[in-house]
């Protein structure tokens, strides 16, 4: 019996432009065209080639404008999709697989419970951890209490956690 290839099922012009790295499979996509969504074990490959690692991806949400979430560095991104097949459970699963650990610490003040997540989160099969800072949305990342409690808290939860 032969085994299956990594893109079997796909169509050519939607292979040909995925850049997958060995032992990278296929989990789900969105329709077939070049307006296409790709899902795999380790990342989501955008239409326009970029590649975005599971890890990477904060607040992934299916919206009216389409598929919504935010990347690291990147900002938010929208993607209209009418065939969304079994990307949006996909989405959730590798996603939410990162997370190792997250902390809400809220603002001393009038913030009413706003703060910051702290968030630490691993690559698919990787060891490496990697820590993350997320505000509220209504608080300002240059708030001077963001960066005065965000140092003692991580400190506390990587001795909390062991990682």
């Amino acid at each position: 019996m032969r085994p299956l290839r990594r893109t079997a099922g796909l169509p050519e012009g939607l292979r040909s432009r995925l850049a997958l790295r060995r032992g990278e499979r296929v989990l789900a996509r969105t329709g077939g065209g070049d307006d296409a969504l790709v899902a795999t074990d380790r990342a989501l490959h955008l239409p326009d080639g970029h590649v975005v690692p599971w890890e990477h991806i904060d607040r992934a949400r299916w919206t009216e404008e389409g598929f919504t979430f935010t990347e690291e560095g990147h900002g938010r991104r929208v993607f209209r999709v009418d065939e969304p097949g079994r990307l949006a459970e996909v989405v959730y699963e590798r996603v939410t697989a990162t997370i190792v650990v997250t902390r809400h610490i809220p603002l001393e003040g009038p913030d009413e419970g706003r703060g910051f997540r702290l968030v630490a989160r691993r690559p698919p099969g990787g060891s490496e951890i990697s820590w993350q800072v997320h505000v509220d949305d209504g608080v300002d990342p240059q708030d001077p209490r963001v960066a005065e409690r965000a140092g003692p808290a991580l400190a506390a939860l990587r001795e909390q956690m062991g990682v």
